[in-house]
């Protein structure tokens, strides 16, 4: 995998609208945080938020479940992650996002 492609899967990620068609579940979102930030940061640095802060924590303990995975296979999980949410969301802005990724 590419980082030209995991570079093209974060702009389109980042660009997708609230309200838009396509929609990541939370848990997607978390997946692509988690991995997105394997791939740049590598393994958690900073300590886990305090009690309060569920969000905080939950993006944390998603990037700490990757620990260990390198940078490379970051790229791929989360490129190959977002292309089966646009395979499966079958519309043409969909498509036009697979093709952007696979011409990358």
């Amino acid at each position: 995998m590419s980082e030209a492609k995991f570079n093209k899967a974060v702009e389109i990620v980042q660009s997708l609208p609230k309200d838009g068609p396509i929609q990541p579940s939370q848990e997607n979102q978390l997946y692509f945080y988690s991995y997105y930030k394997q791939a740049i940061v590598g393994d958690v640095n900073i300590p886990r938020p305090g009690l309060l802060d569920f969000a905080g924590k939950a993006k944390w303990d998603a990037w700490n479940e990757r620990k260990g995975i390198s940078k490379e296979e970051a790229w791929q999980k989360y490129v190959e992650k977002l292309l089966a949410i646009l395979e499966a969301a079958k519309t043409d802005e969909a498509k036009s996002y697979i093709e952007q990724i696979n011409a990358a």
